[in-house]
C-alpha cells in the first residue's frame, strides 16, 4: 500500500448504522464538543481548532458526527502518550473529475472537509490498509475493541462522504473526512469546472510525491495542461534525476512530509545547485504539520491536498510566471516556523 494514503474498503459495520440526517454546520458540531474533547484528551495535549467561517452546510446525523469526532480524538490521544497537539479544521473544498478518476468512490462536486490531526507516533504503512476493518486493533486486549475506526468509516460512508488518512511514522497523522456540501435543503451541490486553457504551458516540472496514486493524479492533471512532467518518488530519486538531466527544470512540485528527505530539504538542495528553480509545496497534512516542517503559507507557495485541476493549474502557472528570485530560505531556517504566519489560500 502506498505510504501516507489509505484507500476505501467496504466493511460490515459500514452498512448497519441507523442515521437521522439533518442539515447542519460542522463548525457548530465541533464547537459544542470542545469542552468534552478537552476533558477526553487530558491536560498534556493541546486542542486547537481552525474553523472556516464561510463553511457550507452538510446533511448528516449530528449525534453520529459526535461519535466520529470522539473516536478520532481518542485515537489521536492514544498516539501521543507523552503529550502533543490535537488540531481540528474545517474547510470548503472542490473535488473535480480529474480527482475522481483516481478515486472512483468519490463523485465530483463541492464538499466540506473535517480534518483531525495529531503530532504523535504515526501509523505504520503495513497497518494503514487495515485500520478500518472491524475488530482490528494494535492496542492491548484491555484497551480497545477495534470497532472505533470501523464505526467512523460506516457513518461517513452512509452520509455520502469519504475518508482518507495521511500518516508518517514519528511525524503524526491526519484523518480527512469529506461530506457533500448541501444547498441548505438536503441536496448536494456540484460545481462546474472552469476552462483551463489560459493556464496551460510547456514548461518542465519535477514532481516529487511518495504516494503513488496522488503522484499519478497530479501527473495526469499537469500533462493535460501541456507540461513536461518528470516524476520522483522521494528526495534522493529526485536529486539523481535532476543531476542526470541536461535540459532545464522550471518548477519543483514536491510533497512536504516524506521519508528520507523532506520537501523543504529537497528544495534547499536543488536551490544550492540551481538557485533560480521555483518551488511549489503540497501536503495532505493540515497546516500545523506543514508549519512544523518549516513551510509557511505567507512565504512559500503551497497547495493543500486534495486539490482540483483548476487549483493546481492556477498555482503552477502563478509560480512559473512569477519573477525569478530566491525566497530567503536561509533566513526562514533561522527564524523557524510561526503559527501566526498562517495565511488562507
Amino acid at each position: 500500500m502506498p505510504r501516507g494514503y489509505w484507500s476505501q474498503v467496504d466493511t460490515p459495520l459500514s452498512r448497519n448504522q441507523v442515521l437521522e440526517p439533518t442539515v447542519l454546520n460542522l463548525n457548530d458540531v465541533v464547537g459544542e464538543m470542545e469542552s468534552l474533547l478537552r476533558r477526553l484528551i487530558g491536560e498534556d495535549i493541546a486542542l486547537l481548532s481552525y474553523l472556516d467561517p464561510t463553511l457550507k452546510p452538510v446533511t448528516a446525523d449530528p449525534g453520529q458526527l459526535d461519535q466520529v469526532i470522539m473516536n478520532l480524538a481518542v485515537n489521536a490521544r492514544d498516539a501521543m502518550p507523552r503529550g502533543g497537539q490535537l488540531l481540528i479544521e474545517t474547510k470548503n473544498v472542490e473535488l473535480d473529475e480529474a480527482y475522481t478518476e483516481i478515486h472512483s468512490y468519490v463523485r465530483p462536486g463541492a464538499y466540506v472537509m473535517l480534518a483531525i490531526s495529531d503530532n504523535g507516533e504515526g501509523i505504520d504503512p503495513a497497518v494503514q490498509s487495515r485500520i478500518f476493518e472491524p475488530f482490528f486493533t494494535t492496542k492491548g486486549q484491555d484497551k480497545g475493541t477495534g470497532l472505533g475506526l470501523s464505526t467512523v468509516y460506516g457513518v461517513v460512508k452512509q452520509s455520502g462522504g469519504s475518508i482518507e488518512v495521511y500518516s508518517e511514522v514519528s511525524k503524526g497523522t491526519t484523518f480527512k473526512i469529506y461530506l457533500p456540501a448541501s444547498d441548505g435543503h438536503g441536496e448536494a451541490t456540484e460545481e462546474v469546472p472552469s476552462s483551463l486553457d489560459v493556464l496551460k504551458g510547456t514548461d518542465t516540472i519535477l514532481l516529487v510525491e511518495d504516494d503513488d496514486r496522488m503522484c499519478a493524479l497530479a501527473r495526469v492533471m499537469l500533462e493535460r495542461l501541456g507540461y513536461v512532467v518528470l516524476e520522483g518518488r522521494n528526495g534522493p530519486e529526485a536529486l539523481a534525476m535532476y543531476e542526470n538531466r541536461s535540459g532545464p527544470i522550471h518548477l519543483l512540485v514536491t510533497d512536504v512530509v516524506m521519508p528520507e528527505m523532506s520537501g523543504r530539504e529537497l528544495a534547499e538542495r536543488l536551490r544550492g545547485q540551481w538557485p533560480s528553480i521555483k518551488v511549489l509545496y503540497m501536503s495532505g497534512f493540515t497546516d500545523d504539520a506543514v508549519l512544523r516542517h518549516g513551510i509557511r503559507r505567507a512565504e512559500h507557495a503551497f497547495l493543500q491536498k486534495p486539490f482540483s485541476s483548476s487549483a493546481l493549474a492556477s498555482r503552477v502557472r502563478r509560480e512559473l510566471d512569477a519573477p525569478d528570485m530566491q525566497t530567503g530560505e536561509t533566513a526562514l531556517s533561522q527564524q523557524g516556523p510561526s503559527i501566526e504566519s498562517r495565511e488562507a489560500q
